[in-house]
């Protein structure tokens, strides 16, 4: 993230690195049963379902004519994975008790699980487990900057993943 000056003012915001994706291929309703773009950056390939593939054709660039400064987007990516996690740092849990009065490494324990009743434990417990690394969409963020000749866009805010990872735009 960076900081740019909008008058008398600062905005945070996160700079994009946007690459050159050309259209590899496009899907068709008749012959493929759905429709879609296939867009090529590097060794990457990406497929996006659209109802508007007919307007693209094989070998275009796609351009950043399309985005313009004050429009809001939707971005979505992976967030940062952190691993297994405790209950503490993945749910916020206050711990248990004390660290006296016979207590011994259970400051950061869940605590009691479940009732006697069924006899099992419930679905849908918030207990330790593997934390982040999931698909996340920021959306109403406003496109502060666009420099068509670095490829780059200047996103108010922050965007979820970390330095490098590969995000989805779309206009909102």
């Amino acid at each position: 993230m960076t900081q740019i000056w909008e008058g008398n003012s600062v905005t945070p915001v996160t700079k994009l690195a946007v690459p050159e994706n050309v259209v590899s291929q496009v899907r068709t309703g008749d012959k493929d049963g759905y429709t879609a773009v296939q867009l090529n950056e590097g060794t990457r390939k990406r497929e996006f379902r659209t109802d508007e593939a007919s307007t693209h054709e094989v070998g275009a660039v796609v351009s950043l004519d399309d985005f313009k400064a004050g429009d809001k987007l939707n971005i979505t990516g992976y967030s940062k994975g952190r691993g297994f996690q405790g209950v503490v740092k993945r749910h916020g849990f206050a711990g248990v008790g004390m660290a006296t009065h016979g207590q011994k490494n259970r400051q950061r324990a869940p605590g009691s699980i479940g009732s006697t009743a069924p006899q099992r434990v419930v679905p849908g417990r918030k207990m330790a487990g593997r934390m982040g690394n999931e698909r996340n969409t920021i959306k109403g963020l406003r496109l502060v900057e666009v420099d068509a000749d670095g490829r780059f866009f200047y996103v108010k805010g922050a965007v979820p993943g970390a330095r490098g990872a590969l995000l989805e735009i779309r206009k909102a």
